[in-house]
């Protein structure tokens, strides 16, 4: 005679309910703190135009570090606003990227290199736009 082996039916034991509780618990307070946050947050009104571009070697390669500036021109009919000069170096592609009011507005951006010429060149940005400059320094003589 064979003896009738009960079933056991596999419980889940009261710390995995727990924990699979407070993960959901977790879950739903993180994301309606996040619903919250973005609830609260201000709404992008700041807008601006890009002013970006490449410097490079007079045998074409990417000119790491050259100092870049950005000046706001003077403009006759324009009158002198919060526009500043800004500053950054070039990457070690020789890019480089700055943020600047929405237009109508010119610049004149100006690239500066250790042993190079520096160079400069005039944009205008009429709008929320980009704006791309290329520059390509000559060595300076001996």
């Amino acid at each position: 005679m064979r003896k009738k082996r009960k079933k056991r039916k596999k419980r889940i034991g009261t710390s995995a309910v727990l924990l699979a509780g407070l993960f959901l618990i977790a879950h739903l307070s993180s994301t309606s703190f996040s619903l919250q946050a973005a609830a609260k947050k201000k709404p992008a009104l700041d807008t601006y135009a890009i002013v970006s571009g490449s410097v490079f070697d007079d045998r074409g390669y990417a000119l790491p570090d050259a100092n870049v500036s950005v000046v706001p021109e003077a403009q006759s009919d324009k009158p002198k606003g919060k526009e500043k000069s800004m500053e950054a170096v070039s990457s070690a592609r020789g890019e480089f990227v700055f943020h600047v009011p929405p237009g109508p507005m010119r610049y004149a951006v100006t690239v500066e290199a250790k042993g190079y010429q520096s160079q400069s060149k005039s944009i205008s940005i009429e709008d929320q736009e980009r704006a791309e400059v290329t520059f390509q320094l000559e060595r300076q003589s001996k």
